[in-house]
């Protein structure tokens, strides 16, 4: 049920009260102004969470680049976490995966026309895409984990949150997994209930739709994660989830933030699952190598390896995986889908924003034209229209 991955550690709640005051200092800078946040003139969508760990961010990110990607020049910029470079960095084809950060890697591989960049100063990075000669012809920037970094004010906020860690439920770190106190849910224009249970009724939907308590200019969508088909690695061809047999033995190799959804969402295919468990972006070495190897040479048959898509961007250059485990090494993609029929009113949401505030819409143009044949007007400044007024 909700709230079912979350652990309280009762012993640091007053560091949690002493790590709250700043946070909550901060936040009131910025709601006062007296810290700014920056706008632009181009669409900007930020995708986050308030908790640490995974809550689904790339998955949701990819959506939002396959939803736009058609009609727009989107853009796709993160920190790059526990990437080996600084400052600035536009991806290309032959960037190197340590270069920009697994996630940002693995966006631009499935996405290749898409603009990655990796920077720590958001600000900076907008301004590179939308400035630069490479990528000036951006029309919506997608900011990845971006939900603290308040220097930048984007037109859609998107707030995302864990069914199985509610924050609701949570406590701020170090006793809980919360970045900043639960009211920072408030800064949402959207906010989605990730991973749900595909079975969920509709009580229990309108259980967790009070007790997330949003304000009316807030709207709150449910999605689920949907497993494609287990791709080869390096050799062999696509199996099906349904192709496992139950006897089946499953060596699951992660090195994600919360591996016990995926171990969840497997067991109803195989009764025997081995995860290997690494930390989140973990940097897989030669040693980590070996044991896996050996892990693997001691499973009886039948048996494959699975991995998840951001931790075969760190897997798939590494030497010394034995031929046995390249032959039976699978990825299994994973993709978003909305519950509730809540798909196209949030399609509509996001294509009517990015419509409405493009910079190379039809709708600028012809508001661009109405300014110029009305010049003696004042006022024709560019502006950023949230989200919340349209």
């Amino acid at each position: 049920m909700e709230g079912d991955f979350i652990t309280i550690h009762k012993g640091l709640l007053p560091l949690s009260w002493l790590y709250g005051i700043g946070v909550r200092f901060r936040n009131q800078l910025y709601d006062l102004g007296i810290l700014k946040s920056k706008a632009f003139n181009v669409p900007v969508i930020s995708v986050g969470n308030i908790t640490v760990g995974g809550s689904g961010k790339t998955p949701h990110v990819e959506y939002l680049v396959g939803l736009l990607k058609e009609s727009v020049q989107v853009a796709v910029l993160s920190r790059g976490y526990k990437r080996k470079s600084k400052g600035y960095v536009l991806a290309d084809a032959d960037t190197p995966m340590p270069m920009i950060g697994d996630e940002s890697y693995q966006i631009k591989k499935k996405f290749p026309k898409v603009h990655v960049a990796v920077d720590k100063k958001r600000v900076e990075g907008i301004e590179r895409l939308i400035t630069d000669e490479e990528t000036c012809n951006t029309d919506v920037v997608l900011l990845d984990d971006a939900y603290q970094h308040r220097h930048v004010k984007p037109g859609i906020n998107i707030l995302l949150v864990d069914y199985h860690r509610l924050i609701i439920y949570d406590q701020l770190l170090p006793a809980g997994r919360l970045r900043e106190p639960k009211q920072g849910k408030n800064r949402a224009d959207i906010v989605i209930v990730t991973k749900c249970p595909k079975d969920l009724k509709p009580m229990e939907f309108r259980v967790l739709t009070k007790a997330m308590n949003l304000y009316p200019y807030q709207k709150l969508y449910f999605t689920t994660l949907n497993y494609k088909d287990l791709m080869p690695v390096f050799c062999g061809e696509k199996r099906k989830l349904s192709e496992i047999k139950p006897e089946e033995n499953i060596l699951l190799i992660t090195g994600i933030a919360s591996p016990r959804q995926i171990i969840y969402d497997l067991q109803p295919y195989s009764e025997h699952i081995v995860p290997m468990t690494f930390g989140d972006h973990h940097q897989f070495t030669k040693k980590d190598i070996q044991k896996i190897n050996e892990r693997f040479e001691e499973m009886p048959e039948p048996k494959i390896a699975i991995t998840t898509e951001k931790d075969n961007t760190r897997l798939f250059g590494m030497e010394g995986l034995s031929e046995e485990l390249r032959h039976r090494l699978f990825v299994l993609p994973v993709e978003i889908t909305f519950m509730l029929d809540q798909q196209e009113e949030f399609n509509q949401k996001i294509l009517g924003y990015v419509q409405k505030n493009s910079r190379n819409s039809i709708l600028v143009k012809g508001k661009d034209d109405h300014k110029a044949a009305n010049s003696d007007r004042s006022g024709n400044g560019s502006r950023t229209i949230s989200f919340r007024n349209n």
